[in-house]
């Protein structure tokens, strides 16, 4: 009976995943997630001949500060990251951290952007700032439906965390009650 009680577990946990999608009609499938993630990394991709436009080291000589030096580093290396981190979620969709990795790194890139926004404008190309606007626009219905995903995969999660505690809970149970059978074939040496 308690092999059974194991692979009722492993049946049931094996099989938690697809029920929890199932049951979740408002998570998109696997081939929508990577689609949308797709998109995300597409557009994203945008951003990378845009940023290395952006020249902050001649603005210095127009008065600009050198924070912005810093601010055009940080845009660089974070459109570089979020290519890595989005081809990661399309791989493995399901996986919560690489969702998080990549909401977090499109979110940093566009705070980066926004703030070398106006220095673009003011001490480059007025056109360029506008061109970067348009793309981070673009980006933001993609950001909020991974946003969105963000917050079904965590509660999908939470709700496979609850039924795998409530049934490591009942087996811990079943394993330490008592038997209530006496043993059978028990002989004395008499």
């Amino acid at each position: 009976m308690l092999l059974n009680g194991r692979a009722r577990i492993v049946l049931f946990t094996a099989l938690l995943p697809v029920c929890a999608l199932a049951q979740q009609a408002g998570v998109p499938t696997e081939w929508d997630v990577q689609k949308m993630v797709e998109g995300i990394a597409s557009q994203s991709a945008r951003f990378q001949p845009l940023v290395t436009a952006i020249d902050p080291k001649a603005w210095i000589a127009r008065g600009a500060p050198e924070a912005y030096i810093q601010q055009w580093e940080s845009a660089k290396a974070q459109a570089e990251t979020l290519k890595l981190s989005s081809s990661n979620l399309v791989r493995e969709p399901a996986r919560l951290t690489a969702a998080l990795d990549t909401y977090f790194r499109l979110q940093n890139l566009e705070v980066s952007l926004t703030s070398l926004i106006d220095g673009v404008r003011k001490y480059q190309n007025p056109a360029l700032a506008d061109l970067l606007r348009s793309v981070l626009s673009e980006n933001s219905a993609s950001r909020q439906q991974l946003r969105q995903y963000l917050v079904d995969l965590a509660a999908i999660k939470e709700q496979e965390f609850k039924v795998m505690e409530e049934e490591a809970q009942r087996c811990r149970q079943a394993v330490t009650r008592p038997s209530s059978a006496a043993p059978v074939g028990k002989k004395s040496g008499k």
